[in-house]
């Protein structure tokens, strides 16, 4: 019986992903139980013994060309298949085909797993939509959790990835992301510039509303009244307007005048035949 026959059968046994550290122990723990000579030196093994031990094991099975293979996640070892096979297997499990993910819901996945822990705000500043609806969906799958709350005004929400987030794109750890070094570095807009970019569109708009309501206050309209003058300044220095007004009042003044003498005369005439008769 060789250990790394003994650690493909516990890996295979195992419902979940087992680590190193527990197949140290199980293997220890078998060994004093068993009471076999065959086995006392594997009372003690080493972790380093073990990991050797799985590697040659990953070994065999690539070179043996098998359909299966040892991988590492973020819960441990565990035997998958080769995705060379991924369309006999959605053929007989139908139901067990993953859900795809928006790209959408990838792109705000990427930022968390890259930048994490991050807030919702500051992933908003970089999609430059809402994503109330997306890190839901992603929380309700078990890729994205709560991760505590940042040390800002109205302590707002941190995001990180899950283990079953590492689980479901096959990481040990996030530094196995692709470009995971370069990508943390790259500067992204965060919520406290877009916050100061708004106020200084808010501060541009007032101040456009504040020369609008300049033009039309009522010194403005004073100033414009104070041309004014030279109109009527140009309205009296009209003769033909002079010309007219004054003739009409000379022209009516002697027929009144006229009218009143030939009734003071008429008056005169008719006393002298009252005075006859």
């Amino acid at each position: 019986m060789e250990l790394n026959q003994i650690i493909e059968a516990l890996i295979f046994a195992a419902p979940e992903p087992v680590t190193t550290a527990e197949l140290s122990k199980a293997i220890r723990r078998a060994s004093g139980e068993s009471g076999l000579a065959e086995m006392q030196h594997w009372e003690n093994i080493s972790v380093q013994k073990v990991e050797t031990a799985i590697a040659e094991l990953g070994e065999h099975l690539g070179e043996a060309g098998r359909a299966i293979e040892l991988r590492e996640g973020a819960k441990g070892w565990r035997f998958v298949t080769r995705a060379d096979y991924a369309q006999w297997i959605r053929a007989l499990l139908p139901e067990m085909r993953p859900e795809k993910l928006s790209p959408a819901a990838l792109e705000s996945l990427a930022l968390i797993a890259y930048r994490q822990p991050i807030t919702k705000a500051d992933i908003e500043a970089v999609r430059g939509v809402s994503v109330d609806g997306t890190l839901q969906k992603l929380i309700e799958r078990n890729l994205v959790r709560i991760g505590g709350r940042a040390d800002l005004p109205g302590r707002p929400m941190l995001y990180e990835t899950t283990e079953e987030f590492m689980e479901h794109f096959g990481v040990k750890d996030l530094d196995d992301l692709p470009n995971a070094s370069e990508l943390r570095i790259v500067e992204l807009p965060t919520a406290e510039e877009e916050e100061e970019a708004q106020e200084t569109v808010e501060g541009e708009t007032e101040a456009s509303a504040d020369t609008a309501d300049t033009e039309s206050s009522p010194e403005a309209e004073t100033a414009g009244t104070e041309e004014l003058p030279e109109t009527e300044t140009d309205s009296e220095a009209d003769p033909e307007a002079e010309s007219v007004s004054i003739p009409v009042e000379d022209e009516e003044e002697p027929e009144e005048s006229t009218e009143k003498e030939s009734e003071d005369t008429s008056e005169e005439e008719t006393e002298p035949q009252e005075a006859e008769a």
